[in-house]
């Protein structure tokens, strides 16, 4: 069985690039090794978790972390009931006791919201409400965000010598002053911003470690350094190299074959089967009345003469286990995080089996609406036919936003027009966006930069500098044949686009090149560093490479390039061979209004005035149909994080604004926000290796356990103590007990 510190590593420099960079020999022990590790966890495991396993060295013979080398006295102390900082799933914690301190990580993390009924039963505003929400329609009210969360921690993954025994934690779960009556923590959590409240689980805890776990993250006792794989102690490398690694595992656990993933929680297939077969508390009766509780929960009640009333329930899992005759002790400790995972996979069985996206037989819709409160909320809809089909386990926040304000012209009640096409909105007001920038105007040349725009890209024509057009017009008048030289850098063109003959078109106000033939992977946004030598005729341009190749959203860019240009102008509908919104589906249009007409910051983020999106879109008035359209579609991207919603106000002007400004109404924002990550190889120009031929692999520097009676030589032992160095600890210079290293080689043939 594979094991962290064992013969091999099982992290490797490439996983830090993320999964698709991993060659699949790679892949191979760490996959088998968190199936194991899954297999020995009563919780169900969640990304962060697996990724503590593999990273801190989980001994899957009984020890867990007991020989690991965290620092237990760097852990965040938390109390039943009182104020915490947020704690991301992954975390390690210490849960004050009054005596011993009690070690343990979390596993499990949900809302705790005080308004859920016993019986599952939920208000609708609580369903996908933001931190701090004070009622229906009401956001925080105050500047700081506090949400009630309930943290499952696992009490026994430090080994049997920071165990509590059975009578010591029967004791504290009775007085309930620690933990509560199930063993499990709930805090007050005060979040620094929206954002912060907003950032998904893999996010959070990678700033988790970043910041307040950080010594353990860069421990040298750890079975291989992060700062080791990234070669580096950079802040940008350390986080780009995390995220990878995180990925990398996420996508381990997706492609397991022997285990089924809810969110990011991983259970393996047996112990669902042993699960749906147990006729005891929460096996699969229990869940089979689960499935048909919330199936059925909106069936109205038929009238006198047969008229049914619309119907919208609400229904939490958590709460409702929690009901199951005989249940309590099953829902203790760790026990409820896997008792939830196994609920709402089952929950998604029965939806994609015996529905119709959603749609049962009986005329209700059932969907997913928040993942995240009283361990997940269903929503049941009857009538649902009238609803417009979607994936019904994204969660959608349907019951949040139907507390928000309605539209003025639905508040007024007006008639909807006809369907109308949508229509293209001029840009905001980005006179700004752009701009040239002078780099070096003395008696040899005139050297400037500029982002290329879309409308260059399409009619193939690009302005020129106002101190190189009133020198050319003053020696050649209003018109001259130029010469334009590209170089697009690391990128070989045609003869014909890296040298062409243009026009120059010399205005009394302006100028431009024209007739430009550019590269077919040029894009609106690309920055251009233009130079013109005083009294000739050719004008270069050149590209600039980026250090780490990006990809922003679905475009690879390996160039410097203007963020904000890019969101403006390479939005849906736009390229160089045109710019409309016709034939764009609800989300292609609501992802063009966001980046077209919403506010602009300076790394390209937008943001829009949720109330003005369909007149963004449509133009004018849009009917009742086409709202709901763009709303569902709206719910479906903020579900896949594609949007995001945000807090502004509105000026006495109408003007919006963000963030918010004092004394001003609040708005509701939605907002795009580029998605960039690092890409490997993107244009192909690494030779494949050769059928039958290992590639070469670097294998960073990391620890090995020895065997019973083996010890370090003397050369290892230094070696160790230069590596310290280099991760900058000057506390850690002897190797531990049992453990010897193993220096950085190249491995392969």
């Amino acid at each position: 069985m594979p094991d962290p510190y064992g013969e091999q590593a099982l992290l490797t420099p490439a996983m830090t690039k993320g999964y698709d960079a991993v060659p699949s020999e790679e892949r191979q022990p760490l996959v088998r090794y968190l199936e194991a590790v899954v297999a020995a966890r009563r919780a169900p495991v969640h990304t962060a978790v697996a990724f503590n396993a593999v990273y801190f060295g989980y001994d899957l013979n009984g020890d867990g972390y007991g020989g690991s080398p965290l620092r237990l006295d760097d852990f965040p102390v938390i109390s039943l009931g009182e104020g915490a900082p947020a704690l991301p799933v992954g975390a390690m914690v210490c849960v004050a006791t009054g005596s011993d301190p009690l070690y343990a990580e979390i596993v499990h993390r949900e809302g705790a919201h005080p308004e859920v009924g016993p019986l599952g039963d939920v208000p609708a505003w609580v369903s996908g409400a933001p931190a701090g929400a004070e009622g229906p329609g009401r956001p925080a009210g105050g500047s700081a965000l506090r949400r009630r969360e309930l943290l499952v921690p696992d009490l026994d993954v430090f080994g049997p010598a920071l165990r509590l025994s059975q009578t010591q934690l029967h004791r504290l779960r009775t007085r309930r002053r620690r933990l509560n009556k199930d063993g499990h923590v709930i805090v007050d959590v005060t979040y620094s911003s929206p954002e912060a409240a907003r950032r998904d689980d893999v996010t959070a805890y990678a700033d988790h470690l970043l910041t307040a776990a950080r010594e353990q993250l860069l421990s040298p006792f750890v079975p291989v350094s992060l700062a080791e794989l990234v070669g580096g102690t950079g802040e940008d490398g350390l986080r780009a190299g995390l995220l990878g690694l995180l990925d990398t595992v996420r996508a381990v656990l997706l492609s397991s074959s022997s285990l089924r993933t809810w969110g990011h929680y991983a259970v393996t297939r047996a112990s669902l089967t042993e699960c749906w077969g147990d006729t005891g508390p929460l096996g699969g009766d229990d869940l089979r009345s689960l499935a048909a509780a919330v199936e059925h929960a909106a069936t109205p009640a038929r009238r006198r003469h047969g008229l049914t009333t619309p119907v919208t329930v609400y229904t939490a899992v958590g709460p409702w286990l929690r009901q199951v005759p005989g249940a309590a002790e099953l829902l203790a400790g760790v026990g409820y995080a896997a008792a939830v995972c196994r609920a709402n996979l089952t929950l998604a069985d029965v939806v994609r089996g015996d529905s119709d996206q959603g749609l049962f037989e009986n005329g209700c819709r059932v969907t997913l609406d928040d993942a995240f409160e009283s361990g997940g909320i269903w929503r049941s809809l009857h009538p649902g036919g009238s609803q417009l089909p979607g994936d019904p386990l994204t969660p959608a926040g349907r019951g949040w936003a139907s507390t928000l304000p309605a539209p003025l012209e639905q508040q007024a009640g007006a008639e909807p027009e006809a369907d109308v096409d949508p229509v293209d909105q001029p840009l905001a007001d980005d006179a700004d966006l752009g701009p040239w920038e002078l780099l070096r105007d003395d008696a040899e040349e005139v050297v400037w930069r500029s982002p290329l725009r879309l409308a260059h890209l399409m009619d193939g024509w690009f302005p020129l500098h106002p101190h190189v057009l009133s020198e050319l017009r003053r020696s050649h008048g209003p018109r001259l044949r130029a010469r334009l030289e590209l170089d697009h850098a690391g990128r070989t063109g045609s003869a014909q686009q890296a040298g062409q003959d243009v026009t120059a078109e010399l205005g009394e106000a302006s100028g431009r090149l024209s007739g430009i033939v550019w590269p077919y992977d040029f894009f609106p946004g690309l920055f251009l560093e233009l130079c013109w030598p005083r009294g000739g005729t050719v004008i270069r341009a050149a590209t600039t490479r980026l250090k780490e190749t990006l990809q922003v959203d679905e475009r690879v860019i390996g160039h410097c390039y203007d963020p904000r240009v890019l969101t403006r102008e390479d939005a849906p509908g736009s390229d160089r061979h045109g710019d409309s919104a016709v034939g764009l589906g609800p989300r292609q249009l609501v992802m063009r209004a966001v980046r077209r007409c919403g506010l602009l910051t300076l790394d390209g983020h937008a943001l829009l005035d949720r109330s003005v999106l369909p007149s963004a879109v449509y133009g004018r008035r849009p009917a009742r149909l086409q709202t709901a359209v763009l709303e569902a579609a709206v719910a479906e991207l903020l579900a896949e994080r594609r949007l995001e919603s945000a807090l502004g106000s509105r000026d006495a002007r109408g003007q919006p604004h963000h963030p918010a400004r004092h004394g001003q109404p609040v708005i509701p924002l939605i907002g795009y926000r580029p998605e960039r990550r690092r890409v490997i190889r993107p244009w192909a120009d690494a030779e494949p290796v050769g059928s039958g031929v290992l590639p070469l692999q670097f294998v960073a520097g990391h620890l090995r356990r020895l065997r019973p009676g083996c010890s370090p030589s003397p050369v290892q032992r230094a070696a160790f103590r230069d590596y310290c160095r280099r991760l900058g600890k000057a506390d850690g210079w002897e190797l531990p007990y049992g453990y010897t290293f193993v220096t950085g080689h190249i491995r392969g043939r």
